[in-house]
């Protein structure tokens, strides 16, 4: 008697789960992505003075790569943030903000390990040609993370504490930032810019699934710069500069998404025109 291929049995398998046994391995993926990042906040919990003297708190002193950067230009493009001190209003404000800061750094730094986990629960119902594509996948979404990240991190949080911090009404008003406001602004500068450069990958899906086309996505194309303008603005301060500077890359992204759009569109033309002669 002919022995089952290990892969059909595989195939089998997986079919015969059912929902809810489909709800508990989401429920382990969800489990081991939490522990770890559970698990990472901790490790950074207890890196206190470097975390924040050499990353939370780098991009309001002048020895910041980006101001030096800017001045080693020339003197035009060269600015500096002013000098201003974090306070605590709070009994608990530098505890919890410590707890929130080793979170964030957690989230961002964990985001490869939570995506392998998403990947490894969606993969079995994959076919194979689909798998190939979803490895590369997965690098760029990690690739594209980091990069939207470092981008407000080096980018849009220096020119926008340098605005926010140096702005004043009157001679009569101070800034003396609290320290839990420092960092939720320095939080929303990085963490979203992560998830804003996910673009190109966010329609790659919708290509696929035929949701979206490079046509239509070329004919709405200054409805889309409007939005973009509207989306930077809504996550950064009411700096023109400031949101030009991240409306411009994500803007660049569009364009880049509209290719990827139509080189799918492309693949699946080909693959329907091999199926309707075969």
């Amino acid at each position: 008697m002919a022995e089952t291929p290990k892969n059909e049995v595989k195939i089998v398998e997986e079919k015969e789960m059912s929902f809810f046994e489909h709800l508990e391995e989401l429920r382990w993926h969800v489990i081991r992505s939490v522990l770890g990042v559970i698990i990472a906040a901790i490790v950074f919990f207890m890196m206190k003075s470097f975390i924040f003297n050499f990353i939370v708190f780098a991009p309001k002193h002048n020895n910041f790569p980006t101001y030096q950067f800017f001045c080693s230009l020339s003197d035009t493009t060269c600015f500096y943030p002013p000098k201003f001190d974090l306070i605590t209003r709070e009994l608990g404000e530098q505890f919890f903000t410590h707890i929130k800061v080793s979170l964030w750094l957690s989230i961002i730094v964990m985001f490869p390990y939570i995506f392998y986990e998403f990947w490894k629960f969606i993969k079995p119902g994959l076919h194979d040609h689909e798998k190939k594509a979803a490895g590369s996948v997965v690098f760029t979404c990690t690739f594209l993370f980091f990069l939207g990240v470092a981008f407000g991190y080096f980018v849009i949080s220096p020119f926008a504490i340098t605005f926010l911090a140096g702005y004043q009404v009157g001679v009569d008003a101070i800034n003396s930032p609290t320290l839990a406001s420092y960092v939720s602004y320095l939080m929303m500068f990085t963490l979203p810019t992560g998830f804003l450069f996910q673009m190109p990958l966010a329609i790659y899906f919708l290509a696929r699934i035929g949701f979206v086309t490079p046509e239509v996505m070329k004919k709405y194309r200054k409805h889309a710069m409007i939005l973009i303008l509207i989306l930077a603005a809504i996550i950064t301060p009411p700096d023109v500069v400031t949101q030009f500077l991240i409306g411009i890359p994500v803007f660049i992204l569009y364009e880049l998404s509209i290719v990827v759009a139509g080189r799918v569109k492309k693949k699946k033309e080909e693959l329907e025109k091999i199926e309707n002669q075969s």
